[in-house]
């Protein structure tokens, strides 16, 4: 299962973004395609550093999940819509996210995405992965220009 998503994320994001996701006035709208860990806006979700296999991580305060940026993203603005969110779930919030430990506070913020709010750190907007199912996964990493998150803001490749 987890190589079919990776295939699919992979083919997604390649073909996808750049024939013209950008331009997403074609097809769903990014409120319809956005979804929080449990299917709608997280109320202010904190995020935290979790241990895995790549060292401590951007995590889901809420769900432990291991937290994303995507390279084809510009500063405080989201390239992934459509499918692509689909399977790259953004991190929404209906509050101010707040910082666990190890985390810094000032790097924290939201993106305006549909009706929601995405978080972003330093500047990058965060997703989660579909086939990460709990906490410490990191199946993601690598997949269609989805690296996790550095407690300094940076992918980790």
């Amino acid at each position: 299962m987890h190589l079919k998503h990776s295939i699919a994320a992979a083919a997604i994001v390649t073909a996808a973004v750049p024939a013209g996701l950008l331009a997403a006035g074609a097809g769903a709208s990014i409120a319809d395609s956005a979804v929080g860990p449990l299917g709608g806006a997280a109320k202010a979700p904190t995020v935290a550093l979790h241990k895995t296999s790549l060292g401590k991580v951007l995590a889901a305060g809420s769900s432990g999940r291991t937290l994303y940026l995507f390279t084809k993203d510009g500063k405080n603005s989201s390239n992934c819509t459509g499918q692509c969110a689909q399977i790259w779930p953004p991190l929404l919030v209906s509050g101010r996210p707040s910082a666990g430990s190890g985390v810094s506070g000032s790097k924290l913020g939201e993106i305006k995405r549909g009706s929601s709010h995405q978080v972003t750190y330093a500047g990058h907007p965060l997703y989660e992965f579909d086939s990460d199912s709990g906490p410490g996964q990191a199946n993601g990493e690598g997949v269609g220009g989805f690296y996790v998150v550095s407690p300094s803001g940076h992918a980790i490749k």
